[in-house]
């Protein structure tokens, strides 16, 4: 297949940020080649994929840009709808860190991820940090994943890892969380658990769902929702939030319907605040 460089500006027609995207940790499987310069896999497919000011290039052919990456970067959504949407909730609910979160990270766009790749990136999340998250999902593809480029391996499918023995999977150095791999993969594979079916069920009857499995609650569920499924109303609460929301709003918040205070796009804003929060820790 021919590879082409593939050009779009300022796709979805607002502020795309290449490393807001990929770094605010709705994603896990990627390596960062150099400033705003990234290279990935999804449904099998490889991708280079740089920024220079508001251009986007893509390294991948035609077929697959169409076919894969223009719906995985959600490049149809209008974000400039749904930045005004959570900028005017913010500024109703007099909520100063989400509006100051939301104009630093304008350039977030929520993926559309492969769902089953993205339910076994969360479940090797779960207490974990991101550098080691990478380390264990780079394992798990270099040892089971198809070679399709170069030296790079694809996410492996669920019947590659449904068909693996605990003594298989020890490799990718997961821990505790090997187990919970194994039993999602066979729970899809025998069609127990359909990854279809949540398109048609609601966010609370999804989550449920996706219980089923196990290792997998509320926070991993959320975040399989919000990144797999473009659920835009999931809201994960996982350290970061845990501290933002202790931080910045009312002891009694987290009994509170967060799609309620926050809106339709409450998983965006949250996106935002977990950047948000992360970055000035780190400076």
């Amino acid at each position: 297949m021919d590879i082409n460089i593939i050009e779009t500006e300022n796709p979805g027609g607002f502020n795309f940020d290449l490393t807001q995207t990929f770094e605010c940790g709705q994603y896990l499987n990627f390596n960062k080649l150099g400033e705003n310069d990234f290279e990935t896999s999804s449904y099998g497919k490889y991708l280079r994929i740089y920024q220079e000011n508001n251009r986007i290039y893509f390294e991948t052919s035609r077929e697959d840009f169409e076919n894969t990456w223009r719906k995985f970067f959600d490049f149809d959504t209008d974000y400039k709808k749904i930045y005004d949407t959570i900028k005017s909730r913010a500024e109703k609910n007099g909520d100063e860190n989400l509006l100051n979160a939301a104009k630093y990270c304008s350039g977030i766009r929520i993926l559309r991820q492969n769902p089953f790749e993205c339910l076994i990136s969360f479940i090797i999340s779960q207490n974990n940090n991101i550098p080691r998250i990478r380390k264990i999902i780079g394992r798990l593809c270099e040892n089971h994943g198809e070679k399709i480029h170069g030296n790079y391996h694809a996410f492996p499918d669920c019947k590659t890892i449904a068909n693996l023995t605990p003594g298989d999977l020890a490799v990718i150095k997961a821990g505790f969380r090997e187990k919970y791999i194994l039993d999602a993969a066979k729970k899809i594979n025998s069609g127990e658990i359909n990854l279809d079916l949540i398109y048609s069920l609601d966010t609370a009857e999804a989550v449920e769902y996706l219980k089923r499995i196990k290792g997998v609650g509320d926070k991993v569920a959320s975040c399989v929702l919000l990144f797999g499924y473009n659920k835009l109303d999931a809201f994960p609460v996982d350290v970061w939030i845990k501290k933002t929301l202790a931080k910045y709003y009312p002891e009694d918040f987290r009994n509170l319907d967060y799609k309620k205070y926050f809106g339709e796009y409450a998983g965006v804003a949250n996106a935002y605040l977990f950047y948000y929060e992360r970055e000035k820790n780190k400076k």
